[in-house]
């Protein structure tokens, strides 16, 4: 059983709870995050938070504290409101600044073309269909390294969506909740042509891109048409490491985004590098075909266009771009906010080419992984 002891005041003043267990590990608690954090103040069925933090005062003050005969922590309060109760085992597991332990935090692995040299991770479709211990290594894998190729992939793209939706739900955008990449006759995206594409990221101009895309082979018998990836994540550490200035400006400057065709003008002003709390790289939004006219002042321009240039020398050098040619039953994932891919141009002439894709939310593919190791 641990042993509790009480202070009245942080140094700060802040009311406190000291708690010592056991093994000597002493902890602080505010008595505030307490109240707000009791399990007794979550809905029993939903699991939310049904306390109401206006409730207590702006100082809460505990009037008692006592360990119950079950080992519980008993908290009363001065202000006319229930008693707190807290397990010693779930004070330990909640520290203050510890995040919840999160099945979905898989440590990102950077790579160059070198670090894959037989191509990516590779795992079967019935298998990711049929078991959910499959499932979870293919999740790992392609959280882990941004990108996998799924193999077995029979008839068209329903096959392909069915693997996508063990995930989750499918995202839809103003191409619909699937896209056929073939050559049309009147296109609005380069993708419906045969050119080739440089390496991007999709729907840059979206308010939040898709998290994963699935693109699934159905045929590719054309000359050409090779499909080329590259992390974006290990090169904007590159140039964080080599030209911090031109990163800093690709991660703080907002930049004009734009899809636009007969029915759709979709407009958003976002960096090319996002950065979460911590300051690690969280996105990347590059696709220099849905950059807009840039509206940056003068003073600003040229510093911006020559750290954005710095970047896309980066997506041309070989050391980066990972290239292979897709073969019909084959489907590539990866995370379409830090995987930059593209194609080379080929031959409409000489045969068909035709890719299926969809895309699920990165958190939609995070909860499958927490909701999978949940299980057991």
């Amino acid at each position: 059983m641990s042993r509790i002891t009480f202070t009245a005041a942080r140094p700060s003043g802040t009311q406190a709870l000291a708690v010592e267990y056991s093994d000597g590990y002493q902890v602080t608690y505010s008595l505030m995050w307490l109240l707000d954090s009791c399990p007794e103040g979550f809905h029993a069925q939903t699991g939310e938070r049904a306390f109401d933090l206006l409730s207590v005062p702006d100082a809460p003050l505990l009037h008692a504290v006592q360990v119950l005969a079950d080992g519980r922590l008993e908290l009363q309060w001065e202000h006319d409101g229930p008693a707190s109760h807290f397990a010693p085992e779930w004070l330990a597991a909640h520290r203050p600044g510890v995040p919840r332990t999160d099945a979905a935090a898989v440590e990102y692995s950077y790579w160059k073309a070198a670090a894959l040299k037989d191509g990516p991770a590779r795992h079967d479709a019935a298998a990711i269909l049929n078991d959910d211990a499959a499932l979870m290594a293919w999740l790992v894998d392609t959280k882990r390294d941004g990108l996998t190729i799924v193999q077995g992939i029979e008839g068209t793209g329903e096959a392909s969506m069915a693997i996508a939706r063990r995930i989750g739900f499918l995202r839809e955008t103003n191409f619909g909740q699937t896209f056929e990449v073939v050559n049309k006759a009147d296109p609005n995206n380069l993708a419906y042509t045969s050119l080739a594409l440089a390496l991007h990221t999709d729907l840059t101009n979206q308010e939040t891109p898709p998290g994963y895309q699935f693109l699934h082979c159905i045929t590719n018998d054309a000359q050409g048409g090779g499909s080329v990836f590259a992390d974006g994540f290990a090169m904007a550490q590159v140039l964080r490491d080599s030209d911090p200035q031109a990163f800093d400006m690709l991660a703080t400057t907002l930049i004009p985004c734009r899809f636009f065709d007969r029915e759709y003008d979709i407009r958003i002003h976002k960096p090319v590098i996002t950065l979460d709390h911590a300051l690690a790289i969280q996105e990347i939004r590059f696709n220099a075909h849905l950059v807009d006219l840039i509206d940056l002042p003068l003073e600003t321009v040229d510093a911006w266009y020559r750290a954005y240039r710095a970047f896309m020398r980066l997506t041309r050098d070989p050391a980066f771009r990972l290239s292979f040619r897709m073969a019909p039953g084959e489907m590539t994932a990866f995370d379409n906010r830090r995987i930059l891919h593209g194609r080379e141009a080929f031959n409409p002439a000489t045969g068909n080419r035709h890719l299926h894709g969809c895309y699920v939310d990165r958190v939609e593919f995070d909860s499958r992984m927490r909701m999978l190791a949940a299980r057991g």
